[in-house]
Formats: structure tokens, C-alpha cells, sequence
């Protein structure tokens, strides 16, 4: 029971630290990458979206980091959420035929729809969810 407590932990800080890359390349080296992702009905700027969602992650990273256990479960609960509130911007991704990320076939950006359930299982997971 404590190993599988460990693994839970460790996969936690392991996804909230890549959240936390994501947010910061959101913000920085990515941001061109990542306006491909916005669906064109998002009512916002995409560059503003680019932001909000990477301030978003850095957030939720940080929290999947640092949250006591106590609070883990609503963390990976919020966690998994944002993972399906941005799908929509890999599939716009995938119909609008947008390059990004190395993501410049339509397999390659067919393949990486089948990446975002797995980061909603692992945020759940990880966090005791399930």
C-alpha cells in the first residue's frame, strides 16, 4: 500500500512538472506552436489564449506539486478537467491540418488525440481518483 502511495506521488509530480514546463513554454519559447491549437470559435485572441492557458498550467502544476494529500483528489479532479477542456484544441489541430510540435502529419496529429486521455487518466490516478 505504501509503494502504490509512492508511484501515486511520484506520477503526480511528474505530470504537475510537466504542466509547469508547458505553462512556462506557453508563455515563452512555444507561444507560435501553441496558437495553432486555438480553435478558430474561441471568442478570445488567440495569443490571449496562449496566456490564459499557460497560466492555467503553471497553476495547476504547481498544484499537483505541492498540494497535501488532503486536497490531492479536487486537485487531479481539476487537473483532468483542463485536459479535456483543451481538447478541443488538438482536434481543431488535427481538422484545420495545422503544423506544431513536430506534429506535421495528419497521422502524427491523429496520434496525439489518443495522448489526451491518458494525461485525464493520469491526473486521476495520481491523484487517488481511481
Amino acid at each position: 500500500m505504501a509503494k502504490a502511495k509512492h508511484i501515486r506521488k511520484a506520477a503526480r509530480i511528474v505530470l504537475g512538472a510537466n504542466l509547469i514546463l508547458a505553462g512556462i513554454s506557453h508563455l515563452t519559447f512555444a507561444r507560435k506552436d501553441f496558437r495553432a491549437q486555438v480553435p478558430d470559435w474561441v471568442p478570445l485572441d488567440k495569443d490571449d489564449t496562449v496566456v490564459y492557458s499557460g497560466i492555467a498550467e503553471i497553476a495547476l502544476g504547481s498544484a499537483l506539486v505541492l498540494t497535501p494529500d488532503k486536497y490531492q483528489e479536487a486537485v487531479g479532479k481539476a487537473a483532468a478537467a483542463f485536459f479535456v477542456g483543451v481538447f478541443p484544441g488538438n482536434i481543431s489541430q488535427y481538422q484545420n491540418k495545422r503544423s506544431a510540435f513536430g506534429l506535421d502529419t495528419d497521422r502524427k496529429r491523429l496520434v496525439r488525440l489518443f495522448f489526451q486521455p491518458v494525461l485525464v487518466f493520469w491526473a486521476l490516478k495520481s491523484s487517488n481518483n481511481i
